[in-house]
């Protein structure tokens, strides 16, 4: 009786997998991104001789890492059922509407087909907001702004140098100036004048401001202190 029970066992099994092996699945697009609030059409191909029924799953990713597989609601978004024949290869089309944040998930197509269940590679969708524009400037605003720049970064670069040269200028001017002071003090003077003045100063420092009167034969007048 066991071994009766092992050779159906055996039977069932080589039927399953010869029916597996004629299922050949087709490459999913792996990665699908799409903005919020836009419409996005998921595919699941496959070539089989059998006519399986096919849902959509959606596995939403959980907080401890794994994944929650989740019936696709049809009420909500439109699935193509129209099959795509083409060399043999059968395909199913997901549209979903207006996807929204929660949305986001890896989509895969469930085959069922009496006692076999397969699943498809899947596509991961990824739905993501917009940046939104704090400024909504034209081109022709953005060039003048640009030019603006441009004068602002001369006038940054220009004033400073300008600045240098004024004041190096003016320093050369003082030292100008105080060079004529200088040469204006000695102008008006008499170098005849000056030479005879230097010679009595002279000879009064030589001569003492007094004179022996005892020794001096001639009555010679005393020179005033």
């Amino acid at each position: 009786m066991a071994f009766k029970l092992v050779i159906v066992l055996c039977f069932l099994a080589a039927v399953c997998n010869a029916g597996q092996d004629e299922l050949k699945l087709e490459a999913d697009k792996p990665l699908v991104r799409v903005a919020l609030s836009h419409d996005v059409t998921i595919k699941c191909c496959y070539r089989w001789n059998k006519k399986p029924q096919v849902t959509w799953i959606k596995n939403v990713p959980t907080i401890n890492g794994t994944t929650k597989p989740t019936l696709v609601n049809l009420s909500k978004e439109e699935m193509n059922k129209r099959r795509e024949m083409n060399d043999g290869i059968t395909c199913y089309s997901l549209n979903l509407k207006d996807v929204q944040l929660n949305d986001t998930g890896l989509y895969q197509c469930k085959l069922n087909h009496t006692s076999i269940q397969i699943f498809t590679h899947g596509t991961f969708l990824q739905v993501y907001k917009t940046l939104q524009k704090t400024l909504n400037l034209s081109e022709s605003v953005k060039n003048s702004i640009i030019t603006a720049e441009g004068v602002l970064l001369l006038l940054c670069v220009l004033l400073p140098g300008m600045m240098l040269l004024c004041k190096s200028k003016r320093l050369n001017q003082l030292e100008r100036k105080k060079g004529r002071e200088e040469e204006n003090i000695y102008e008006g003077l008499n170098l005849d004048d000056c030479s005879a003045t230097y010679h009595q100063i002279q000879r009064t420092s030589q001569q003492g401001p007094y004179q022996d009167v005892g020794i001096c034969e001639e009555d010679i007048q005393l020179e005033k202190p």
